[in-house]
């Protein structure tokens, strides 16, 4: 159903105060919380909400602002929602009018509208954020002509991947749905299962390699036969198919699979996620999805994040990159300056300068061509800052989600960094005008 709409209330309670009077007019959160077109919004998101059917919906203000507030900050959902009822600035940033003490939420409606909303939804949060950004003179317009690209990776919550453990916690599920459905098996390896696992892992510390590929040739056997059961007990049952279709398959891929095949499954629970190469020494493999991430090339500030499944070619990426970029500022980047893996990348619309290039090189050029390399701290600090370090979100919409909800939250920490910076400079100002007046006094003063 969709949500209902606050409206202004300008009335007084007797016994409460607004918040509006007790905040500091010159926080940053109270400023940015004007800086923000709260109706667009209202108007955009409408249309994900049904008619009246169910329960009214949250106010859209408040879990947009959450959004903002989770990843601008790194929160989690409990986080950030517990986090709200002891922050004012939070619940004025929000939209509420008075101060509340009980939960506005439950954390867990922070996933169900993400998933209602969806990319498209994603997308007008970044849109925002740019907006808000041109308006407190964070990022200029102009800047939106000259854009940095680069590709990281967004690693997924799992574990490092091991055959022994995939093959043991593959049994467990198979057992555990075997049992839901009411399938006796013929044996489950309940305590063979865990025993092979251990002994694999102590014969590994212990570096005995030829016992420890002996313990998971068992774990693999283990799962087999439990699998093969399995098959021979749901064949005359054609309504359990459906029930054990998506477990089968994930379980008939992991024993086909070896060292040398392509599309390897490394989590159950996440079958999307990829091995990507960093070929850093402290960190060879990461295992998640590559995220494309663009940046004025001036301000360091973020016009578009793509999540792009399938670990594809960087120069195949540019153009999408670039569309998204002119879909979200209206503007036409003329200038792009990219990395040595961008090379064939065969975007004409736009000019594209890769690093270490030298025809055509301008003064300019080379200024702004060196400052390509400022998007690697900005992509540290969506890491450490923010939730592109670790993502939580499930599937592969999880991936998308997650990688727009990263941009708009570092954008909002850029706001809220001029914001101080300018109201510190103002006060710098004051603080020297009346200085100065002090000084000119007692020179008069002493002069007469």
């Amino acid at each position: 159903m969709q949500p209902k709409r606050k409206k202004k209330d300008n009335r007084i309670e007797l016994f409460r105060e607004r918040l509006e009077n007790i905040l500091d007019r010159k926080h940053e959160l109270f400023r940015l919380a004007g800086l923000i077109d709260w109706e667009f919004f209202e108007k955009e998101f409408t249309g994900f909400y049904k008619g009246n059917c169910g329960q009214p919906g949250a106010p859209i203000r408040l879990m947009v602002g959450l959004s903002y507030l989770q990843h601008a900050f790194g929160l989690s959902d409990e986080a950030v929602v517990n986090g709200w009822v002891e922050n004012p600035y939070w619940q004025y940033f929000c939209g509420e009018t008075y101060f509340q003490h009980q939960l506005p939420i439950d954390p867990s409606s922070m996933t169900r509208w993400r998933k209602r909303i969806g990319e498209k939804g994603c997308e007008l949060i970044l849109a925002e954020s740019i907006q808000a950004g041109l308006r407190s003179k964070a990022v200029k317009r102009s800047s939106f002509k000259r854009v940095t690209v680069d590709t990281t990776v967004q690693p997924k919550a799992i574990r490092y991947p091991t055959d022994n453990r995939s093959y043991n916690r593959s049994r467990e599920r198979l057992v555990s749905l075997a049992k839901k459905c009411g399938i006796k098996l013929r044996q489950t390896y309940v305590r063979l299962g865990p025993r092979a696992l251990r002994k694999a892992g102590a014969y590994s510390h212990a570096r005995q390699f030829k016992r420890a590929r002996k313990q998971t040739k068992k774990l693999r056997t283990y799962l087999g036969r439990v699998y093969r059961d399995i098959l021979r007990k749901i064949l005359p049952d054609p309504d359990l198919h459906d029930a054990f279709s998506d477990e089968l398959l994930l379980t008939e891929q992991l024993l086909e699979q070896t060292k040398k095949s392509k599309n390897k499954l490394y989590s159950l629970h996440a079958p999307e996620v990829e091995c990507i190469a960093k070929g850093k020494v402290h960190k060879r493999y990461e295992f998640g999805v590559k995220v494309s991430v663009t940046t004025t090339n001036r301000d360091n500030f973020i016009i578009g994040m793509q999540a792009l499944a399938g670990n594809p070619f960087d120069g195949h990426t540019l153009q999408a990159a670039l569309n998204q970029t002119k879909h979200l500022t209206g503007v036409t980047a003329e200038r792009c300056y990219v990395d040595r893996g961008y090379r064939g990348h065969g975007v004409t619309e736009t000019k594209v300068f890769i690093s270490g290039q030298r025809r055509g090189i301008t003064p300019t050029i080379k200024k702004e061509l060196k400052r390509r390399s400022a998007v690697e701290p900005v992509i540290g600090h969506m890491k450490s800052d923010g939730k592109l370090d670790r993502n939580w979100l499930q599937g592969s919409l999880g991936d998308k989600l997650n990688a727009l909800l990263c941009g708009a939250g570092h954008n909002i920490r850029i706001i809220l960094r001029k914001l101080r910076e300018r109201m510190f400079l103002f006060l710098l100002f004051l603080i020297r005008r009346v200085s100065g007046s002090l000084q000119t006094q007692n020179y008069a003063v002493g002069m007469s």
